[in-house]
Parts: C-alpha cells; structure tokens; sequence
C-alpha cells in the first residue's frame, strides 16, 4: 500500500484554500444581489380622537393593530379649537420617523386634514365617521349640509374655560341623558354611561373654526360610512366620501361611536390603507 504524505507547508496551504473556499461561498451568500429584501417597515398608525371623547375610544382598535406589529400611537387630541388642535398634532407627527397612516374620529377628521397637509410621511388618510373638510369650511357647515344630526346646542352642557390669555370661552359636553340616542345607540346602555362620564369637554370655537388646505386632496383617503350616526348624520358622511373619492365601507346600523360598537369594521379599513389597497 502506498501512503502519501503531505509535508507541513503543503498541509497549511491545503488548510488555507480551504478556508478561503469557505470565506467565498459565505460572501456569495450575503451578496446583495442574492440577498432575500428586507421587509419594509410598518407604517406608524396614528389615532386622532374627535369631541367629546378622549384616546380610551380606540381601546377596541388597539390591540388588533399591535398584534399585527403596527407602531400605534392614539394621540390626544387637545380639543381647544381647531388651529390649536392642528398644531399640536402636526407638531407630534413631525416627531415620528418612517411613514405614517393617520386616522381621524368625528371632528378629529377636521383635525388630520389641517395636521397632514405637507407631511410627505403620512401615507394615507383614514377618516372614521368623520368630517373632511374643504378649505375655509366649518364643522358646523358641515353637519347641516344635510339632514341626520341631533346634535343641537339644546344636547350640550355648557361651561367655561380660561384660556392662555385670561379669557372665558365657552366649552361643552353632551348631555349624561342624550348620549346614548346621539353618540352610541348600537352600545350597550353601561358601555355608554362610561363613555358619556370619560368624554373631555371641547371648546365651542372648534364649529365654527375654518379649515386650512385639506391634506386629502394631494394624500390617498378611505372613509368609514357609520350607518346609523345620529352625530354627524349618515347621509352628510356619504357626501364628504364621494366629494373626496375615498375608498368608502358601510358599517350598517353603525352608531357613531363606531369603533367601539363594531371594531373589526374599523380594524379592517385601516388594515386596507396601512397597506394601499383601494
């Protein structure tokens, strides 16, 4: 039998173009050409409250989102007129890095429209049974476009606040009573009470304060239709949805507290805009 004998040097050579073999075939794995592409990342959705509420109005919406692996911030929504309201919110946007799916509730739509306007993050605009005006339009324009609302001023408790520069304005609340028949009809009658005992008084200006350029022109919009909103009334939702071309759902028999009564509808839309389909 023969042996052969590989002397030291050859074997370190050996055992180096071994290693180097390895080397390449570990870089030609890596290489960027080969390489599986990286996900890209979630967008941050961003919830805006509307009146006569606080950011506990998601707490249906939440987790669903989170499970999914979406970034959620529900905001709060200042609800002392809309120029600081905008402004506070545009402020909190330009603070989150990566794009941004915003989503409004009743008059946090309002808000959204003034806040998102030349944010080039915020990727879609979603708006919950809410108000999406035209430039120089108010919420109160808005909710006597057509017939629906019972939101009259006789359905507000009215107080005052003082504000930054020493004056009283006027600020409401809906009536403990009315809140059911207006707000939350499809909810249970406890869910309401809880709701109508957490909801955060909003100053008066905020029905007549015009609105600025509307994001929603130049920024993909869906719309959520509550089908039964005795707040800003269905038929005045349909209308802002078809003047916007949104991509439009129905929830049917829907009050307009519609995140909290049928969550999975809500859920389901901004699912569909965090990921561009319309």
């Amino acid at each position: 039998m023969l042996r052969f004998i590989l002397s030291p040097a050859r074997s370190a050579r050996t055992s180096l173009a071994v290693l180097a073999a390895a080397v390449l075939m570990l870089g030609a794995a890596v290489l960027p050409g080969r390489a599986a592409a990286a996900p890209a990342p979630k967008p941050t959705i961003v919830l805006v409250h509307g009146s006569y509420a606080d950011a506990s109005s998601w707490s249906a919406v939440i987790p669903a989102l989170q499970k999914r692996g979406y970034p959620v911030i529900a905001a709060a929504n200042p609800l002392r007129g809309l120029p600081e309201d905008s402004a506070y919110l545009k402020t909190t946007l330009a603070q989150i890095k990566g794009p941004i799916v915003l989503v409004g509730h009743s008059y946090g739509g309002m808000v959204i429209s003034d806040a998102a306007t030349g944010n080039p993050n915020v990727k879609a605009l979603v708006y919950i049974a809410a108000f999406a005006p035209l430039q120089g339009e108010t919420l109160q324009q808005l909710i006597s476009h057509a017939p629906g609302s019972l939101l009259a001023p006789s359905a507000l408790d009215v107080d005052t606040y003082q504000t930054p520069d020493g004056r009283l304005a006027p600020e409401g609340t809906v009536k403990p009573q009315l809140f059911h028949t207006i707000l939350a009809g499809d909810l249970p009658v406890a869910a309401t009470r809880v709701a109508a005992a957490s909801q955060r008084p909003t100053a008066l200006s905020t029905l007549t304060d015009p609105a600025g350029p509307p994001a929603w022109a130049t920024i993909p919009s869906w719309y959520l239709v509550a089908g039964a909103d005795n707040a800003v009334g269905t038929a005045n939702e349909r209308f802002m949805a078809r003047r916007m071309h949104a991509t439009t759902v129905v929830a049917k028999g829907a009050s307009h507290i519609v995140m909290l009564s049928q969550p999975d509808k809500v859920i389901g839309l901004i699912l569909e805009a965090a990921a561009g389909r319309r």
